[in-house]
């Protein structure tokens, strides 16, 4: 049996979603197959790769050749979706000064979509928070809290309702606001390296975007691939429980570990465009299972169900088709939907 052990850290200017998950493939009673991978580091986080079959066999040659395509797919995204990246088509128009600007097909597909999530959150969901998230260094050595004049200053210009779209041209109705993808845009990249893959001839495959799991075909024995889910606050030790999922996505978004303590207060990554601090959520983590949505999906609907709630992530799941959920609550007790395979460890 493999295991694959990878954080989920920051993403694309991420603005959520942060838990380590355990891959288990490639097991049977008959044989253990071991795929080709390799590991890369994209998105600001290491990603892995890992091919089980690729036309009707497993060459290493083919296989590498195929993981090299994704990651080349990967990279190209990386630098187009980037709120960091001076060249990116999101740069591009965060410094329009509110002009209409041309972007690429990939970065018109995820702000569009970014902006839907906005509308079905009620604004919960927001990719225009990037002034906000900029005031915010969770990577820092000695960590503080944002002027709160800069802050509130910020918060004038979070409006997803102020981004407008014609086609490929996007424009900022505020040329203050500030897009930032990391919500959504790893989710994207997920779903563009499968495709990349399966092109390639791949059947049956894993790729971890650290915590964005999507998977190609099933394995080779036909069985589904098993993630086990990691125990928050656990250090990588315990998982809660187990789902399965034959071609798919699972995404995990989670407060515990970009994070830092202030003063003798934690503060999480997931903040709200309403207050510019974290939310206010009953959750630890959350886990979402799909076969049916995309995984750019799944990393828009993970964020706002940590950021509703429990109680009224749950209503949000039930009312989306062909999606499951697992919610870990900071009362160490895991509650899942109805139609959830989960296997409580």
């Amino acid at each position: 049996m493999t295991h694959y052990i990878v954080k989920k850290m920051k993403g694309v200017a991420l603005l959520a979603t942060l838990l380590v998950i355990i891959t288990q493939t490639g097991c049977n009673s008959n044989s253990d197959i071991e795929p080709v991978t390799r590991d890369n580091y994209f998105l600001d986080t290491t990603c892995s790769v890992s091919v089980y079959q690729i036309d009707g066999g497993l060459d290493e040659d083919k296989a590498n050749a195929a993981i090299t395509k994704a990651y080349d797919r990967c990279r190209e995204l990386d630098k187009l979706l980037s709120n960091k990246t001076d060249s990116s088509d999101v740069t591009k128009v965060n410094r329009s000064g509110g002009a209409w600007v041309m972007v690429g097909k990939d970065a018109a597909t995820v702000i569009k979509e970014g902006l839907r999530y906005g509308k079905l959150s009620g604004g919960a969901f927001d990719i225009t928070i990037g002034r906000v998230t900029d005031l915010w260094d969770f990577h820092a050595d000695k960590p503080k809290l944002p002027d709160e004049a800069k802050l509130q200053e910020a918060l004038r210009h979070v409006d997803y309702r102020n981004v407008e779209v014609d086609g490929n041209r996007i424009r900022l109705l505020d040329p203050e606001a500030k897009i930032d993808l990391g919500g959504i845009a790893k989710g994207y990249v997920g779903d563009e390296m499968r495709k990349v893959l399966k092109k390639e001839g791949v059947t049956s495959a894993v790729i971890n975007l650290g915590g964005n799991i999507v998977t190609v075909g099933t394995k080779p024995d036909g069985s589904k691939y098993t993630i086990g889910i990691e125990k928050p606050f656990s250090d990588r030790q315990e998982i809660i429980g187990r789902t399965h999922i034959g071609e798919g996505t699972v995404v995990t978004s989670g407060i515990y570990e970009r994070q830092f303590e202030y003063k003798g207060k934690r503060y999480h990554h997931i903040l709200s465009p309403k207050t510019g601090y974290p939310v206010d959520t009953d959750l630890e983590a959350v886990s979402l299972v799909t076969v049916k949505n995309s995984s750019m999906d799944t990393d828009a609907m993970s964020t706002i169900c940590l950021m509703k709630g429990t109680k009224a992530a749950k209503k949000f799941i039930d009312s989306q088709k062909g999606i499951e959920a697992a919610f870990y609550g900071k009362d160490n007790k895991t509650s899942t939907t109805e139609g959830m395979d989960f296997e409580a460890e």
